[in-house]
């Protein structure tokens, strides 16, 4: 693994702490292999009320579990938030916003959401406990297991 591949397991972005986050999305609307052809992506489609919630609360340097939801449930790939949250601009509502994401590295070990469920670290982990919800807070402590779990050097 080259030095510019490693993921700090914390670190600071912009003066503040940065934060960690899961994205969910359908493999077949949008892959993790669609953001890797495209590189930069807009975030968008979310229309939960705490989704939304977490959405404006992200920082360009934070980073992103991709999540594949559907029939393959696994944490594929890792991205970086490059925008500050925005209106989206094919809607005309103000309250639902989008982010610009980048791709950073496929997981060399996907890790499934039956993992999760069996780890014992991740008993109060939204992931597990409010399953419908697309964008989910992952704590400093989450993030490095998930990242131990996908064979990611921390």
């Amino acid at each position: 693994m080259q030095h510019q591949d490693k993921v700090p397991a914390s670190s600071v972005a912009m003066g503040k702490l940065m934060a960690y986050w899961l994205l969910k999305t359908e493999p077949e609307d949008y892959s993790y292999a669609d953001l890797e052809r495209d590189s930069i992506t807009v975030w968008d489609g979310v229309s939960n009320a705490l989704a939304l919630k977490h959405l404006r609360s992200m920082l360009i340097g934070d980073l992103a579990l991709i999540y594949h939801s559907g029939k393959e449930r696994r944490v594929v790939g890792l991205a970086e938030l490059v925008s500050q949250p925005y209106a989206d601009p094919k809607l005309d509502d103000v309250k639902r916003v989008v982010i610009d994401v980048r791709a950073v590295r496929k997981m060399p070990s996907p890790v499934t959401l039956a993992q999760i469920k069996l780890d014992a670290n991740f008993e109060n982990f939204d992931l597990v406990r409010l399953s419908r919800l697309s964008v989910v807070p992952v704590s400093p402590l989450h993030w490095q297991r998930l990242l131990e779990l996908a064979s990611v050097g921390v």
